[in-house]
C-alpha cells in the first residue's frame, strides 16, 4: 500500500514538473521570434521561423496537433510502465493473475489508435492539399541537382541555367556568411510572388529543402517534381540537399535571395545583358612582325 502512495505522490510531482515544462515551452515559443530567420539557430530546439504560408501551416500542424498527441501518449505509456513496475513486481505481487484476455482493453487499444490516426489524417490531408494545390505562377524556376551543386534556370525570363556552388571556408569568412550554407550564385526571387519550382536531378536523387519556406522536394533523374512557395518578406534564406546523394552530399547548399519587385527586375536585366565583347587585339607593329619572323627562322 505504501508503494502505491509513493507512486501517486511521484506522479503528482511529475505532473507539476510537466506543467512547468509546458510553461517553459510556451515561453520558448513566445521567444521564437528571436531565432535566426532563414538559417539554423545555434542551440535552437524549435522549427525554423516561417517565411511562407506553407511553413506557417506546417508549424501549426506540428505545435497544435502532433506535439500534444505525442506528449499525452508518452505520459500515458510512462504512467502505465511505472504502475506495472511498482504494483506488479514480484515482491508486491508474488502470485500473478492467470487471465490472458480482456475484451474491453483489447477494444480500447485497437479503437483509440485508430481514432488518433483519423484525427491526425484530417489535418495532415489539409496540409498536403495546401502543398499540392499550386496557385497560378508569378515566376517559374527550374532547379536541377547535380553531384554536387545546384543549377537554376528561369524559363519565363529566358535566363539560361547557372550553377550554384558552396563557398570555401575562407571565402565564407571573408564575406561574413555561414559556411556550408552560402553559395557563389544564389537563386533570386521577388517577395509576395507565387514561385513555382520545378525540381529534377541530373545524375542521382537529390532533395531541394529550404526549412523557412517549408520546402522539401525530391530531385529525381528523369522526373520533374513541382512545388511552390510565396516568400512573405525579403532577406536571405538557406537550405540544403536533404537526400544522401554521395560523398559530397553536405557540400551542395541552397541560398535564396528574396528581393523587392524592382530589385528583381534589375537583377533580371543584369543577367540578360550581353557579355562585353572581347577587346580587339592591337595591330601588329613592323617591329613585332620582324621579331616573329626571326623567331620562326630559328
Amino acid at each position: 500500500m505504501r508503494a502505491e502512495v509513493l507512486l501517486m505522490r511521484w506522479l503528482r510531482g511529475l505532473a507539476a514538473k510537466m506543467g512547468l515544462a509546458a510553461l517553459a515551452l510556451g515561453i520558448g515559443v513566445q521567444a521564437h521570434a528571436a531565432d535566426l530567420m532563414g538559417q539554423p539557430t545555434p542551440g535552437g530546439i524549435l522549427l525554423q521561423p516561417a517565411a511562407s504560408v506553407l511553413k506557417h501551416k506546417a508549424i501549426w500542424f506540428h505545435d497544435w496537433i502532433l506535439f500534444p498527441i505525442i506528449t499525452i501518449i508518452s505520459l500515458f505509456v510512462l504512467a502505465l510502465l511505472l504502475i506495472c513496475i511498482v504494483r506488479f513486481n514480484k515482491r508486491a505481487n508474488p502470485t500473478p493473475a492467470k487471465w490472458s484476455h480482456n475484451t474491453l482493453i483489447e477494444i480500447l487499444w485497437t479503437g483509440l489508435p485508430v481514432l488518433i490516426l483519423m484525427v491526425i489524417a484530417i489535418f495532415s490531408f489539409q496540409l498536403l492539399y495546401a502543398y499540392h494545390a499550386i496557385p497560378k505562377a508569378g515566376l517559374t524556376i527550374k532547379a536541377t541537382g547535380y553531384q554536387w551543386y545546384w543549377g537554376y534556370e528561369y524559363p519565363d525570363q529566358k535566363l539560361p541555367e547557372f550553377t550554384s556552388n558552396y563557398l570555401s571556408e575562407a571565402d565564407a569568412k571573408a564575406k561574413n556568411v555561414p559556411y556550408l550554407l552560402a553559395t557563389d550564385h544564389a537563386m533570386v526571387v521577388p517577395v509576395h510572388t507565387n514561385v513555382t519550382l520545378l525540381v529534377t536531378g541530373a545524375d542521382v536523387i537529390h532533395d531541394f529543402g529550404v526549412p523557412a519556406f517549408g520546402l522539401k522536394t525530391d530531385a529525381v533523374p528523369g522526373k520533374v517534381n513541382e512545388t511552390w512557395f510565396n516568400a512573405e518578406q525579403t532577406g536571405v534564406f538557406y537550405g540544403q540537399c536533404d537526400q544522401l546523394c554521395g560523398t559530397n552530399h553536405a557540400f551542395m547548399p541552397i541560398e535564396i535571395h528574396v528581393v523587392t519587385q524592382d530589385q528583381f527586375k534589375a537583377w533580371v536585366a543584369q543577367q540578360q545583358a550581353p557579355a562585353p565583347a572581347p577587346s580587339a587585339a592591337p595591330p601588329a607593329t613592323p617591329q613585332k612582325v620582324a621579331a616573329a619572323a626571326a623567331a620562326a627562322r630559328h
